[in-house]
């Protein structure tokens, strides 16, 4: 089964108070990349999401946006450092009575003292809250799969249509492949006649014809390509990540396209492999983007 490695997942829970809303969107890359925004409060539960991500996906550039609402996830209460407060209001007392220095302490004054008081946030309910996120996690990676699966499917289809044009002009090079040499044999009978007349060694023609024969041979590499397209579609059918090893079955069938053109001293070849690379590019192009 193929997967696309683009596509978008969206979960969303409420409960009681708070609201939690997941997002993920992924796109291709050769690793799998996994990064999260959300409130610093849960970044300690990164590497749970990270895995239950894995758990799910094993290639693409995943970003996911966590949201989370509610006025309970904090509580906030004011701390009073009394002993310090005090310690501070005797040393006023201490200069003033050292340094005749009037006037009385105003409570502007006291707000202003360092550490005296201070904000305690406590946050509530944070267990329940982790165990709807992971869910809602679990529900955007399901999503965000079964859209990947449909995109793939589209992949698929499209790549076997290509695989079969491949096909098709392969068999057309292995019928042209004989008449190419025996063109060549008439080519170099024809020139010597013109030259030489009948004196002509039909031996040496033979033989030059062999000897291009074997250089213009690509049975070998019909042969090789037609193993690639077999093996290209059976890993199509693989229910594993398949993307990599596509990609390398690409590389092996356009280096045996590149040799037959190479070969090639034939206008129809050199067609038909202008053909192949062509669908080979396309080819190329759906598989950078399967997982």
């Amino acid at each position: 089964m193929v997967k696309s490695m683009t596509g978008f997942g969206r979960a969303e829970a409420k409960q009681g108070s708070y609201q939690i809303l997941v997002e993920m969107k992924s796109v291709n890359h050769r690793f799998c990349e996994i990064n999260i925004r959300m409130p610093k409060q849960f970044l300690a539960m990164e590497e749970k999401m990270k895995k239950v991500v894995h758990s799910y996906l094993q290639r693409g550039r995943i970003e996911m946006f966590i949201t989370i609402e509610g006025q309970d996830i904090h509580d906030k209460h004011l701390n009073v450092d009394w002993e310090l407060l005090s310690a501070y209001i005797d040393s006023i007392h201490k200069v003033k009575d050292r340094y005749q220095i009037s006037g009385s302490i105003e409570i502007n004054d006291i707000l202003k003292l360092e550490n005296v008081f201070t904000i305690m946030e406590t946050q509530t309910g944070m267990e329940a809250i982790e165990e709807i996120l992971l869910d809602q996690v679990h529900l955007a990676s399901k999503q965000l799969v079964a859209m990947r699966k449909a995109e793939g499917d589209q992949l698929q289809k499209d790549i076997i249509t290509h695989l079969t044009f491949i096909e098709n002009m392969s068999e057309q090079l292995a019928k042209l492949g004989p008449t190419v040499v025996e063109a060549y044999r008439l080519r170099l009978e024809k020139k010597l006649k013109e030259y030489l007349g009948s004196q002509i060694d039909e031996q040496r023609i033979l033989a030059e014809a062999a000897i291009f024969a074997d250089k213009a041979d690509i049975n070998e590499e019909l042969k090789r390509i037609n193993s690639h397209l077999g093996q290209f579609t059976q890993t199509l059918q693989s229910a594993d990540p398949v993307g990599r090893k596509l990609d390398f079955l690409v590389q092996e069938l356009n280096r045996e396209v590149n040799t037959i053109g190479s070969k090639a001293n034939d206008a129809n070849i050199a067609n038909l492999v202008v053909e192949m690379k062509a669908c080979l590019e396309k080819i190329k192009e759906q598989v950078q983007n399967i997982e």
